[in-house]
């Protein structure tokens, strides 16, 4: 973000007014705070971690209401937009991961057909078992991709029938996990990820308009309070082999999702108190500089730093200190894959290349009205 705080200008000396903030810093807090409960849920996979805060269903929302707005401008360039940054990432993580997997040993691979998923993720892409850690990741990546392509459909589908089309996802959610429907296992499962999170990334078209606003808070927050009890509930009464965890649970994930980001995004506090707190605020910058690829690449850091500290745990060692000394791996490798990856996220959005991005979130360039030649689409 790039600010002017109080310089002064002119003959004698006058303040300048302050410029503009160019970026919404409270959703760049919201969306590091999510993807720093990714990795730590990931890490060490607390399911309390998706209550306290439900990383997916905000980045979701996120998503929507910066999609509204770039679809406002012209619907083509948003969806173009949004492949150019989010495809180039996926194929240099293929480029590693798919290579990792032949020398593996990959005995069960399916068709070459079902690899053109990792060009274009509309289903799943096919993995090995062994990279199944990994790749794990991916489904996110499927259910954005068609969020963003159903974008100009949803928008107007919200402008005709703002209520309806946030509720009817969850019940098709509903109805699609009730009923027997003759389609495979990765068709099935984009389809699961896509209506348990539409109705937060419609949300997200409810924020840019500013419709959440005319909703009084006395009326917002019980209507929320019934959603959080209404995804708690169903996941106490549907738990998991591992207990309570909104992940193991779709329909749960959704309701409870709604309900949390609806107050979320429905609040807009001041953030200038962040550019004073410069470790907090460079996490920050670094999040979203970075958001996929940290994504992308953080369960292979995990994983890693997972065989390190098994081969440096001992008895004698508590369970504090192991947890410490996985932290500690886990920064130091994922900053080492942001380091060496994180530089296609710069160039996917036409912005000078950086290291690590930590004192500001580099700005792209803007688009010429006739723009030159500059190579393929997606750069």
């Amino acid at each position: 973000m790039t600010t002017v705080d109080g310089a002064k200008s002119g003959l004698y000396g006058t303040k300048a007014k302050p410029e503009t903030p160019s970026r919404d810093r409270y959703f760049d807090a919201l969306r590091a705070a999510a993807i720093v409960r990714i990795v730590f849920y990931h890490t060490f996979g607390y399911g309390w971690l998706s209550l306290i805060f439900p990383s997916m269903g905000v980045m979701f929302a996120l998503g929507g209401s910066l999609m509204s707005k770039s679809v406002d401008r012209s619907a083509e360039q948003a969806i173009t937009g949004r492949l150019r940054r989010l495809l180039p990432a996926l194929w240099v993580f293929g480029a590693v991961v798919i290579p990792a997997m032949f020398l593996a040993g990959w005995t069960h691979r399916p068709d070459w057909t079902r690899f053109l998923m990792w060009a274009v993720p509309l289903v799943e892409p096919p993995s090995s078992e062994w990279a199944a850690p990994a790749t794990g990741v991916l489904w996110y990546l499927v259910a954005y991709l068609w969020l963003v392509l159903l974008s100009p459909v949803l928008l107007r589908m919200y402008r005709r029938r703002p209520l309806a089309t946030i509720i009817v996802p969850l019940i098709l959610l509903f109805a699609w996990d009730s009923l027997p429907v003759p389609v495979g296992h990765h068709v099935g499962s984009a389809v699961t990820d896509v209506l348990t999170f539409t109705s937060c990334w419609v949300l997200g078209f409810a924020h840019r308009a500013g419709d959440l606003r005319k909703i009084r808070f006395a009326v917002l927050v019980p209507m929320a309070a019934v959603l959080v009890a209404a995804g708690l509930a169903w996941t106490v009464m549907h738990p998991g082999d591992e207990g309570i965890d909104l992940a193991n649970e779709p329909i749960a994930y959704g309701i409870y999702s709604l309900g949390f980001t609806v107050l979320l995004m429905r609040i807009s506090p001041s953030m200038v108190w962040l550019q004073r707190r410069r470790m907090l605020n460079g996490l920050v910058n670094f999040c979203n500089a970075r958001a996929v690829t940290i994504y992308l690449w953080h369960n292979v850091a995990i994983t890693f730093s997972l065989v390190i500290v098994g081969y440096l745990e001992g008895d004698g060692v508590s369970v504090w200190l192991e947890n410490a000394g996985m932290i500690g791996f886990l920064l130091v490798l994922l900053a080492g894959c942001v380091a060496v990856f994180g530089w296609v996220e710069d160039v996917a959005a036409r912005r000078p290349v950086q290291l690590l991005p930590w004192h500001r979130v580099p700005a792209g360039r803007p688009r010429k009205d006739t723009p030159e030649w500059c190579g393929p689409v997606w750069f």
